[in-house]
């Protein structure tokens, strides 16, 4: 894994100016570099980096060797397909206004010309004690860069730069350059240095070895499900056989009022958090893979739902629990997310008399271990009794009336676009009820595999939902009256024995069983 680490410089006065014209003249090679590739590619021309090699040799002949190689190098990683402006196209549109004058144009005229002009980039070599150029040395215990200039004269910078905890790469970083120069076992790392305001700040960039996975699925998972409303963490422990061993909640609202580096250094502790559990467990974690997020439209008329999934990023949250899990040798498993929320909601929430978003969480434990989850027998004689279902239908056909009278009474069109896209969710639904009736057929689903597992590991093929499907449109509103309902308790007697005019009637259920022993870590 690649990790990158800034720092800043302390040259001495009369290093400083000899850093900057070196800096200058690299910057125009870089420049000259990037017009030559790109002259070169509509050309077509064959082996473009000798060519270009052999012209900054005569444009530049004061630069070392290495230094016309990494100019070459950044020159590489800017786009060819459209105009680049070095030094930043703002800056420089804002130039190019006559308005600005006196010390604010100096000052933007300044910046522009550091960003144009302030770059330094040496690219790492094992052979080369990890860095011919730009080399990290330990002077009377002080970290220090020594910088080549030519003609084999060095200047040397001191390193200002702590770790900020005890988590930081930076403590990674020392530690591996320690280690390499007592074993004189060197890894390459690369430098690029900017200017910035008249100080000297670095960018050193290298791999950290990927540590040994210790922590597999092989004894079970901490699957994670990440919900919105209200927007938390669900976690579930699984063990190797498939069952629910313990289980909680992480409340995430407090990232929600926070700037965005208060938030990615609250998510990366959270991540450690995670991973920590996991090692204490010895299981690996399961989590959803995905791959495009719904986060609503405007005039949708869920404005504060789409809000609150605008201000947290559930996919860069579970990077950073993906790249902490790597780092400690915890194997992360990733599922399809396909109805994990539903099949926890009709099957196990009633079953285990645990939360839904517990249940979806234990959905994707079991999915990443493999495990297929059938439709319950009573779920599917309930799909084939006609008086249900047309009981479920009448129950639909009431709502559509209800929704209808308020769509035309209410004149926020906000609220009205919610009503309305209700009222489109029921008229599928009756679709479906209708259908069944016609035909009284359902068509069971699961995760395909031999002897209830998945042919390859962590992985689910895509499979026929609609069963799933079907059943939650035949269960939750006509019987809990709620589309996402909180308390599935109630549909326990129709999982248990099928018994669902308990339910319709208002009696009391089945008394609550099957619940888990341990509630929490």
């Amino acid at each position: 894994m690649f990790v990158s680490l800034q720092f800043k410089l302390e040259p001495k006065k009369e290093d400083k100016e000899k850093l900057i014209k070196l800096m200058r003249n690299q910057s125009s090679a870089i420049r000259v570099a990037y017009n030559m590739l790109k002259e070169l590619e509509k050309e077509e021309t064959k082996n473009p980096h000798a060519q270009v090699y052999q012209r900054l040799r005569q444009l530049f002949p004061e630069l070392p060797t290495k230094y016309i190689d990494s100019a070459i190098y950044k020159a590489k990683q800017y786009p060819t397909d459209k105009p680049v402006v070095f030094g930043g196209r703002r800056l420089f549109e804002k130039l190019c206004k006559n308005h600005l004058t006196g010390k604010l144009r100096e000052r933007l005229k300044k910046q522009w010309k550091e960003l144009r002009q302030g770059t330094l980039i040496s690219i790492g070599s094992k052979t080369d004690k990890g860095n011919r150029l730009t080399r990290f040395e330990d002077l009377n215990g002080q970290l220090y860069i020594r910088i080549t200039t030519g003609n084999r004269e060095f200047i040397y910078a001191k390193v200002l730069r702590e770790p900020s905890n005890s988590k930081d790469k930076w403590i990674t970083f020392t530690a591996m350059l320690l280690e390499s120069w007592q074993t004189q076992s060197y890894f390459p790392y690369t430098v690029e240095l900017k200017l910035r305001d008249g100080e000297v700040y670095g960018n050193v960039s290298f791999e950290i070895p990927t540590p040994e996975v210790r922590y597999t699925k092989e004894n079970g998972v901490l699957a994670i499900d990440i919900n919105a409303s209200p927007i938390h963490l669900a976690i579930a422990e699984v063990s190797k056989t498939g069952e629910l061993l313990s289980y909680q909640t992480i409340s995430l609202h407090h990232l929600l009022g926070l700037s965005q580096n208060s938030k990615d250094h609250q998510e990366w502790i959270l991540a450690h958090q995670i991973v920590d559990i996991a090692i204490q467990k010895g299981k690996a974690i399961a989590i959803e893979n995905l791959k495009k997020l719904k986060k609503g439209m405007r005039g949708d008329g869920k404005a504060k739902l789409r809000k609150r999934l605008h201000q947290w990023n559930a996919k860069k949250f579970l990077q950073k629990l993906k790249r902490v899990a790597m780092l400690k040798g915890v194997e992360i498993v990733e599922v399809h997310p396909a109805y994990t929320s539903v099949i926890g909601m009709l099957k196990y929430a009633p079953q285990l008399n645990i939360d839904k978003d517990i249940a979806g969480a234990y959905v994707i434990g079991r999915r990443a271990l493999g495990f297929r989850e059938d439709t319950p027998e009573n779920y599917e004689r309930l799909l084939k009794d006609k008086a249900y279902l047309e009981f479920a239908l009448k129950r639909y056909e009431e709502r559509e009336k209800e929704l209808t009278e308020l769509i035309e009474k209410e004149s926020n069109e906000y609220k009205r676009n919610a009503l309305e896209s209700e009222l489109n969710n029921v008229e599928k639904a009756k679709k479906i009820l209708t259908h069944l009736i016609q035909s009284l057929q359902s068509e069971p689903s699961g995760c395909e595999g031999a002897y209830g597992r998945n042919p390859e590991q962590g992985e689910t093929k895509k499979v026929s939902q609609i069963a799933w499907r079907v059943l939650r449109v035949a269960l939750l509103f006509p019987v809990l009256g709620r589309v996402l309902p909180r308390d599935l308790s109630p549909l326990k007697p129709v999982l248990v024995k099928g018994v669902w005019d308990r339910v319709r009637s208002r009696l009391v259920p089945l008394g609550a069983g099957g619940t888990v022993p341990i509630r929490d870590f």
